[in-house]
């Protein structure tokens, strides 16, 4: 088990890493988080939610995702109330409180339930902490820390952020607030990010070592752009996400400065913000968040990307201007696209009669691009989706997931962007269903697919038909986004593995006490 001594320490990283090396070791492994609180989600194959980061680490442990890897997730609606993803269904939508109060033991059952399941069928489980786990105000309450390592009798390993800054006083800490019975499981200290030669930690190493009685199993150096899905919206203070443009290729040819810019609006209840990273990697493209007027303004293309709470963030993007912006530069010719809760806010209007996203308001007025409106229902839609784009993009084949609980009707007034079905165990046309909305031109696009933009022909007819509208030439060659994602894991598992003890942490798996 990786616990962190803070949230955004690393631990989803090292855990990725780490399920990468035992995989390309021959080691059946799978990942395990028993608690997460996220907005940024994926679908697994059997239509369940679970969080992002648990995904990529199941996708580097070279197995599918399932809902057991991540039993509780927690996704905040805003006003103190969260939403409960048990074993990758909605269970509830409480107050904080009342999730505290009364959820302790039922969730608990949910996490051995699946810790169990997936301890059946792999050598090793790699499990993530969350946040710190000596919060000592919430540590009774805890499942997703020391109780789980209890339960599973792990050894624990400590991941500390040098970069941050405090990174003796942040271990000390942690260690002082464990009991002795929690400190007997804590094998070693990782520190994480360091920069710049690591020999002039070693007087650092040796410290801590002396200090704390633990071994230092590594000092993993800090990756730029990394290319590995985030977990929450603290990835927005890394360097992919603050609007630097590299105009170096992978292989370090030079490309010049970016031709287009494309401005994702970073709504409060932003989710699945992952959607745009494919983006990032375009080396002629600079893609940003961004919540200023003035950015959209100046944008080639401007996108509206998923929400927790439709309802809260559109009253949020008509209070600031944002919708305004939207509406005008429509009127512009400008390249418009919106996913999941930024499709719905292209519509008409968005009702919320069972007030499941927003207590205070029962309906609210859209951007009003597309003449569509939308329910948000009791049930969640989640499932894995694939089919062909209608036109102007026809002849383009797409997949993606959608987890969403809006319903839009009044399609028929439109044009529908695809026809899609369910993608387990294939495509039947028995089931398709036309999706989303486009206009005639294709310059403006509202679709409950996420993941649109990691598939490389759309991604590219998307990004070539901004290029024209700019003067510029089409591109033929296309970022292949799948060998880039397992170059990533393949990159983070040789760093961490040069870095880490590797030969400890096996030991360690095999000890007989």
């Amino acid at each position: 088990m990786i616990v962190g001594t803070a949230s955004s320490v690393g631990k989803s990283i090292v855990c990725t890493g780490l399920c990468r090396i035992f995989y390309q070791d021959g080691v059946s492994v799978a990942p395990f988080k028993a608690q997460n609180m996220s907005l940024n989600s994926a679908v697994t194959p059997s239509g369940c939610e679970i969080g992002r980061a648990q995904a990529a680490q199941a996708e580097a442990a070279g197995i599918r995702p399932n809902e057991h890897m991540n039993p509780v997730l927690l996704k905040p609606t805003g006003n103190q109330r969260t939403q409960i993803v048990l074993q990758g269904r909605v269970h509830d939508t409480v107050s904080a409180r009342h999730y505290f109060r009364s959820y302790k033991e039922t969730l608990w059952q949910a996490v051995v339930e699946s810790y169990q399941f997936l301890a059946t069928r792999h050598d090793v489980i790699v499990m993530e902490g969350a946040g710190s786990p000596v919060e000592m105000n919430l540590k009774e309450r805890d499942i997703a820390n020391l109780r789980a390592a209890e339960m599973a009798d792990a050894v624990v390993v400590l991941v500390a952020d040098v970069d941050r800054g405090g990174v003796f006083a942040s271990v000390v800490g942690t260690l002082q607030l464990m009991t002795s019975e929690e400190r007997r499981r804590l094998k070693g200290i990782l520190i994480n990010r360091f920069r710049g030669d690591p020999e002039l930690f070693q007087d650092g190493e040796q410290w801590l070592e002396q200090y704390t009685g633990l071994p230092v199993l590594g000092v993993i150096p800090y990756i730029s752009n990394i290319g590995i899905d985030e977990e929450d919206s603290m990835a927005f203070e890394s360097e992919r996400y603050r609007g630097a443009h590299s105009n170096l290729r992978k292989d370090s040819t030079f490309v010049g400065p970016p031709q287009i810019r494309v401005a994702v609006v970073r709504l409060p209840h932003i989710a699945n913000f992952t959607d745009f990273d494919p983006l990032f990697l375009e080396p002629d493209v600079e893609a940003f968040f961004t919540t200023e007027p003035v950015a959209l303004q100046r944008a080639d293309a401007i996108i509206l990307p998923g929400t927790k709470s439709t309802m809260s963030d559109l009253i949020w993007l008509f209070e600031y201007g944002l919708a305004a912006v939207i509406q005008q530069v429509s009127q512009m010719g400008r390249t418009i696209l919106g996913i999941c809760g930024g499709y719905q806010m292209l519509g008409q209007r968005v009702f919320d009669p069972w007030h499941q996203e927003d207590e205070r308001h029962s309906e609210c007025e859209g951007i009003g691009i597309f003449s569509y409106e939308t329910t948000i229902a009791q049930e969640k839609e989640t499932i894995l989706v694939e089919g062909d784009l209608l036109a102007p993009f026809t002849g383009v084949s797409v997949s993606g997931y959608e987890i969403h609980m809006g319903k839009t009707t009044g399609l028929e007034q439109g044009h529908a962007f695809a026809r899609v079905s369910a993608s387990i165990g294939g495509p039947s046309q028995d089931h398709a269903r036309i999706e989303g909305a486009v206009s005639d031109d294709g310059r403006i696009v509202g679709t409950y697919l996420h993941g649109i933009f990691h598939n490389d022909e759309f991604r590219t007819r998307w990004l070539n038909q901004i290029r024209q509208s700019k003067g510029l030439p089409p591109k033929d060659d296309k970022v292949v986004i799948q060998n880039s994602r397992e170059d990533a894991y393949d990159r983070l598992a040789d760093v961490v593995r040069s870095h880490l003890n590797l030969a400890r942490v096996y030991e360690l798996l095999t000890r007989e006490e």
